[in-house]
């Protein structure tokens, strides 16, 4: 089984902040009230346009960096739906040097309101130096800009952490770009599907798979910490929660117990999981000390009680039960106390999500012959359908807490992943080698 080199430290980037030469004196820079901002709570009905140029590389391979680095930002920012990027033919002005300034009268003709402009530089020691600035057109300013000293394979890694601080400096929020996905990969046909466990970036680059296809998975998800991952595998025939170490690649099964376990998500800080445990037909949550391996019920119901999730700080615990007579949305304390049912609406609820903001709770609705994707507050109020279709199902929040991805199937086609913004308005799809289902959305990359 391959290592994951994108995950190890031999693949460090430096980051280090970037001194302008040009930069104007602290009462010459614009105030933040006065930048080129994006409102992200107001929903993005006109993308804000921003000319992002390739990066000068000189010749050869650094040029050709230059040019890779700067369409995956490009991409990134467009799939956002909060940036237009504008196609380079637009373009009047040939930049030529970092350290000029750029001529904003002609950037302003094309409706630019930001640019992002680069350089790649090989280094003596055979990596590479990326550096970036991020202008104000209309102010006519430098809002920021970074170096990075990384491994020539390592440019996509570098583009994202770009995209990132351009969103971060714009929205005045994190990004979420340099993140990676894990999903169930589905092949074959459907009376003997394979479901092996896959892993990629969040834009679909450099997929690659994490178990064979001997065995089928189910239900991944990520540590806080991103270098282990929580899944149910039956290669021994009966269900097992193993975890995967992304670190050592290694694994190791998380325990034994009398019936079917799955649904297992980590705790906030990494340090244990909550999972489901099926006792002779009752399906009942309990916890576990990763350290300790010490187990606790939460739950004891005639009831299914199933799909928890942790909020963000881990004090509470959304899960679904049956127990009212159909699958519902219900909250309880961390330690299984003031169980409380938030979900009224109609239809039945399941594979519910805490946003790592804390603000809101992700579900799947069923009704009416169809699955919906929604989100509503922790206290149940505020129910708002995003997406819906023949099938959507089992939500994961991008690690800023304003993209949900998804799987869609439809009838007589294979799933496939989706993302779709809190707006409800930016729904995209996420390019996949098989048919996918089961994503989980890591945190933000160390």
């Amino acid at each position: 089984m391959r290592l994951i080199k994108t995950f190890l430290a031999s693949l460090t980037v430096m980051l280090v902040a970037f001194a302008f030469t040009a930069t104007p004196s602290a009462a010459q820079q614009p105030q933040q009230s006065d930048r080129v901002h994006v409102d992200i709570e107001q929903g993005n009905l006109n993308p804000m346009p921003i000319a992002v140029v390739d990066f000068l590389g000189g010749s050869g391979a650094a040029q050709q960096i230059g040019r890779d680095v700067a369409g995956v930002i490009r991409a990134n920012l467009d799939r956002s739906g909060l940036f237009r990027p504008i196609g380079p033919d637009a373009f009047i002005e040939r930049i030529t040097a970092m350290e000029v300034p750029p001529r904003f009268a002609d950037w302003k003709i094309i409706d630019s309101q930001a640019l992002v402009v680069g350089q790649v530089s090989p280094l003596p020691d055979g990596r590479i130096q990326i550096e970036f600035r991020l202008w104000d057109v209309f102010a006519e300013q430098s809002i920021t800009g970074f170096q990075y000293a990384t491994t020539p394979d390592n440019w996509r890694r570098i583009a994202h952490r770009i995209s990132d601080q351009i969103y971060e400096q714009i929205t005045g929020e994190r990004g979420y770009f340099d993140t990676r996905i894990v999903f169930v990969s589905e092949s074959g046909p459907r009376t003997r599907r394979i479901k092996r466990l896959m892993i990629m970036d969040q834009d679909g680059a450099n997929p690659f798979f994490l178990t064979g296809s001997d065995s089928m998975v189910l239900t991944p998800r990520f540590s806080p910490s991103t270098q282990m991952i929580t899944y149910m595998s039956f290669e021994t025939g009966a269900p097992r929660v193993f975890l995967y170490n992304l670190g050592t690649n290694r694994r190791e099964v998380l325990g034994d117990f009398p019936g079917m376990t799955f649904a297992p998500r980590f705790n906030p800080d990494g340090s244990g999981v909550v999972f489901t445990v099926d006792l002779n037909g009752n399906s009942e949550i309990f916890t576990m000390d990763l350290r300790s391996r010490a187990r606790q019920r939460l739950t004891n119901q005639s009831a299914i009680d199933t799909s928890p999730s942790y909020s963000p700080d881990g004090s509470q615990i959304v899960f679904n039960s049956d127990r009212g007579g159909s699958p519902q949305l219900y909250v309880m304390a961390a330690n299984g106390s003031g169980q409380r049912r938030i979900s009224f609406g109609e239809g039945r609820y399941s594979t519910p999500v805490w946003s790592p903001r804390g603000d809101l709770i992700a579900f799947t609705r069923q009704g009416g012959g169809r699955f919906a994707i929604g989100v509503m507050r922790p206290d149940g109020s505020g129910e708002r359908i995003l997406t819906e279709s023949y099938l959507d199902e089992a939500p994961t929040w991008s690690p800023n807490g304003r993209v949900i991805m998804f799987f869609r199937e439809g009838r007589g086609e294979g799933p496939q992943l989706w993302s779709v913004d809190l707006t409800g308005r930016n729904l995209r799809r996420i390019p996949t080698q098989t048919d996918a289902s089961d994503p989980a959305w890591s945190p933000l990359l160390p």
